[in-house]
């Protein structure tokens, strides 16, 4: 009886050893502890020869040497990690690197389309304008507007008039004299306009008639930068034409600078 009790004692004793190990370093706090004079098994009696520290008569298993372990608990951080968290904000761009040799000059590219013509130079060099433009082909109106393009030139100072739109633009401010000729059609009306910009100023009106006739309107303008003077053909109720006939010359507009503006 006295035997089981020192195993159930000693089980006891050995069973943190197991679990949490043993002490990992001698810097630890004093240890209280029982010198052996002796090795001794745990089935021997207490009152073997060779025990210093026994007492006769002294059954208690408390007299039984032992060494009192040290408990440091193990915490596994692995089983304790969270989750991963979200992306953190991007950090400073670094240094650029060295610039790299220059690469072989590629290939030629097709050739691009004609550009616009572009604006006279600086009207203070030159304080002139004029033109004045034909058409030799007749015209008959259409369901809207339609300007009236020329297709000969017979003066075209610094090129200011356009030829593709039928449009004067002004790029010297200032007074300016306009005059429009055509020859009517027999039996057909014959209505336009002189436009600035998008402006009616005058209208050049012939009634249809049983004979063709030269009709002809002018005026003076005072034109600023950029002002745009052209002439428009509009179908009313009834047929609107001018008259041509591919040989001759029967329609011209023509305009020149009087008196360029001061400022």
């Amino acid at each position: 009886m006295e035997t089981m009790q020192r195993r159930v004692h000693l089980a006891f004793l050995v069973f943190p050893l197991v679990v949490f190990g043993a002490p990992r370093d001698e810097s630890s706090p004093p240890q209280f502890t029982t010198t052996l004079s002796g090795c001794r098994r745990c089935c021997d009696s207490l009152d073997a020869p060779g025990s210093s520290e026994t007492s006769p008569g002294t059954n208690s298993p408390r007299s039984v040497p032992y060494v009192m372990p040290e408990v440091r608990p193990y915490i596994n951080l692995t089983i304790l990690k969270g989750d991963k968290g979200d992306q953190g904000e991007p950090g400073i761009p670094g240094k650029w690197g060295k610039e790299g040799p220059p690469g072989e000059r590629g290939a030629q590219g097709p050739k691009g389309s004609k550009g616009q013509m572009g604006a006279p130079g600086d009207p203070c060099k030159h304080q002139y304008a004029a033109f004045s433009v034909g058409r030799k082909k007749a015209l008959h109106s259409n369901e809207g507007y339609q300007a009236l393009i020329f297709d000969t030139v017979f003066v075209n100072l610094y090129s200011h008039f356009d030829m593709f739109k039928g449009k004067f633009y002004c790029y010297v401010a200032g007074l300016y004299f306009f005059s429009l000729n055509v020859h009517t059609w027999n039996f057909k009306e014959t209505y336009m306009h002189v436009m600035r910009n998008d402006q009616e100023e005058v209208i050049l009106y012939a009634q249809p008639s049983d004979r063709s006739i030269m009709q002809s309107q002018s005026l003076m303008l005072e034109l600023r930068e950029n002002d745009e003077v052209w002439v428009r053909l509009y179908k009313r109720e009834r047929d609107n034409a001018i008259y041509s006939d591919d040989i001759d010359i029967y329609i011209t507009f023509s305009g020149y600078l009087i008196k360029p503006s001061l400022e």
